[in-house]
């Protein structure tokens, strides 16, 4: 990522700081992440990996895709997330209030696992393998994937993804909130 996007992720990291009025130990003991890095972030001086916003969003009950919608606009269309080896991630619809859904498009390099903390209570995954083969970690079972298959569950548990193929496998990733009190509700 450029420099230009951590500063757009700083920012955006500021606001939701401010809408909420947290102080920076406010915001740490709400998202799990320390105020070092926070700050560090706010500051453009961090890049985020996609576990990281996926805790700050929570902490902040924001969708994920709050980071990076204004990262798209900046760029004037679809920015690709690459924050950790391994994975991309690209955001095909940020959260819209009155579906309650947000959709990204994800790609796992072969060999890559990407293990995801719980969400909030509410929030569903839908998955639909757009090219390739990969395996999903739910109630601490892997279960595979082909492409065109799909899946969904409550994601205020331990899961994760991963590719155990020689190939790269995309898939999209639809995140409903229908919890009582929807992201930036």
């Amino acid at each position: 990522m450029s420099d230009k996007i951590y500063n757009m992720l700083g920012q955006q990291l500021r606001n939701a700081r401010a809408q909420k009025d947290w102080s920076l130990d406010v915001a740490s003991k709400s998202t799990g992440v320390s105020k070092a890095m926070l700050g560090q972030i706010e500051r453009g001086e961090s890049s985020p990996t996609v576990a990281k916003l996926w805790k700050i969003a929570t902490g902040f009950e924001l969708p994920l895709s709050y980071f990076l919608a204004a990262v798209d606009q900046e760029q004037g269309g679809r920015t690709t997330l690459e924050s950790e080896e391994g994975l991309s991630m690209s955001t095909l619809f940020s959260y819209d209030p009155v579906t309650k859904i947000e959709v990204f498009s994800l790609t796992l390099s072969p060999g890559h696992q990407h293990n995801s903390l719980p969400h909030n209570v509410g929030v569903i995954e839908h998955m639909l393998v757009i090219d390739g083969e990969m395996e999903y970690l739910l109630n601490e079972k892997w279960q595979r994937l082909r492409q065109g298959e799909i899946t969904k569950f409550n994601a205020n548990t331990l899961h994760g993804y991963r590719n155990v193929t020689t190939s790269p496998v995309t898939f999209h990733n639809i995140i409903c909130y229908t919890g009582d009190k929807s992201p930036a509700d």
